[in-house]
């Protein structure tokens, strides 16, 4: 076992010791060294005797630093990070819901605890081996993202349909007595795992604070494309209305016993009632974002600031006549609405527009998962001179929706400039008022 060494910084440790590009690592002392994880954990010692293989002879090396200083060598990703997929058939899942056609990355579904420690993806723990889930303990991956959906273990196995799926508590326990510390979700399946469940889930879970930080919840995600799937219903006003109400008791409960609320429902749910969403401070240090939990809060505050700072010591001048179009997912609209007539500049026209997802179906609402052709069918006709679009759209790093359309197919098709504004506060404030992104 080992894995190849894509580059060594000059001037590390590393180099100094005579290791080179394409060498293959094996060991740290006299462990082996599987991945990015281990080469990470291993690496931070003081004292190091570092195994490497070339041309297939070994070598090794004895090499003193300070401790936590860099070890200078980067690993090969497509060898040593290669995503584990999920072993999972889960009743609720989003990727058997896509039609077809889409390019193949977007059918591709991973499940690998490593990720979870490095990008915060979450992970179900199913695929992790008794051997593999002691490496966790023994590396100290904290804090992790972990889906549980169920701590009921006969229904969790039921919702993953993966029999290996009832483990999960006394895995959790584990984590919590060797200090490791994860953050949970649940996606919320009416008539499945609501009700007494959610409320065997959400105790559950708070009984292994402060290891378990924070729940969050989040409405299943319906599309159109769910022919021989599972029947599962969606939300509605009063059912997303009932489910608000019921975590808050909770929340009040656990901000007495913790000093936290522990347990979040997204944004989704409020919008999907029409409730306001929560003051900033209810959301603490927003544990939750990239569950859409507080994201609609924290990108007002964000608005409010950047526009206190970026006009403290006056107004620009601006271009007269402007008539912005802004295209957004119909549960976000209101609120989006309400911050375009707050900070827009006078003079200046905005429209918000709600874009039905007729690509995924009606009932998915959210502005991320909005396609090309449904935007050039709900915006082709409206008068503007420029589009504002969310780079939540858009594939990151390229132009590409998810329905392969790109951002040059959609501006010829509607004849407008576009400006693609990222999914901030400050980005938003300059868009509005047609000011440059600063670099960096």
């Amino acid at each position: 076992m080992s894995v190849r060494i894509d580059a060594v910084t000059a001037g590390s440790p590393a180099d100094k010791a005579g290791i080179l590009p394409d060498d293959r690592i094996v060991s740290i002392n006299d462990i082996p060294v599987q991945d990015e994880i281990d080469y990470q954990s291993l690496s931070s010692a003081r004292l190091l005797k570092v195994i490497t293989e070339r041309n297939h002879t070994s070598y090794e090396y004895t090499i003193r630093k300070a401790e936590w200083t860099p070890l200078g060598l980067s690993l090969d990703e497509t060898e040593s990070m290669k995503p584990r997929h999920c072993r999972n058939r889960c009743l609720f899942c989003f990727v058997d819901q896509l039609p077809q056609g889409m390019r193949e990355t977007l059918y591709v579904k991973d499940d690998d605890w490593r990720l979870s420690l490095m990008m915060g993806n979450y992970v179900t723990l199913t695929n992790v081996s008794e051997e593999e889930f002691n490496r966790i303990l023994e590396r100290k991956a904290s804090p992790l993202y972990i889906s549980v959906h169920a701590t009921d273990p006969e229904l969790r196995c039921v919702m993953l349909r993966n029999r290996n799926a009832g483990n999960l508590m006394d895995r959790l326990r584990l984590l919590k007595e060797n200090d490791l510390q994860f953050h949970c979700q649940v996606v919320l399946c009416p008539g499945v795992n609501d009700g007494e469940i959610l409320r065997r889930t959400i105790t559950d879970l708070a009984s292994l604070y402060p290891a378990a930080q924070s729940m969050a919840i989040v409405p299943v995600g319906l599309t159109k494309h769910r022919q021989g799937l599972a029947d599962l219903k969606g939300f509605d006003k009063e059912s997303a209305r009932n489910l608000i109400e019921f975590v808050k008791s909770y929340q009040q409960q656990y901000l007495q016993e913790f000093g936290t609320r522990f347990v979040y429902p997204s944004d989704e749910f409020y919008c999907i009632c029409n409730e306001p969403i929560p003051e900033s401070s209810e959301y603490e240090d927003y544990p939750q974002i990239e569950n859409g939990v507080g994201m609609l809060r924290l990108l007002e505050q964000e608005c409010q600031e950047a526009f206190e700072f970026l006009f403290s010591e006056g107004f620009p001048d601006t271009v007269p006549g402007r008539k912005i179009l802004i295209p957004t997912g119909v549960s976000a609209r209101p609120f989006i609405e309400k911050l375009a007539q707050r900070y827009a500049p006078e003079g200046t026209d905005v429209q918000v527009v709600a874009v039905i997802n007729r690509f995924f179906g009606e009932s998915i609402t959210v502005t991320g998962l909005i396609v090309g052709r449904d935007l050039i069918d709900e915006l082709k006709g409206i008068p503007c001179s420029e589009l504002m679009l969310c780079d939540t759209m858009l594939r990151a790093q390229t132009e590409c929706f998810l329905d392969e359309t790109t951002l040059d197919d959609v501006r010829k098709a509607l004849g407008k400039p576009i400006r693609v504004v990222q999914n901030n506060g400050e980005s938003f404030i300059r868009a509005l008022w047609g000011m440059e992104e600063e670099n960096g």
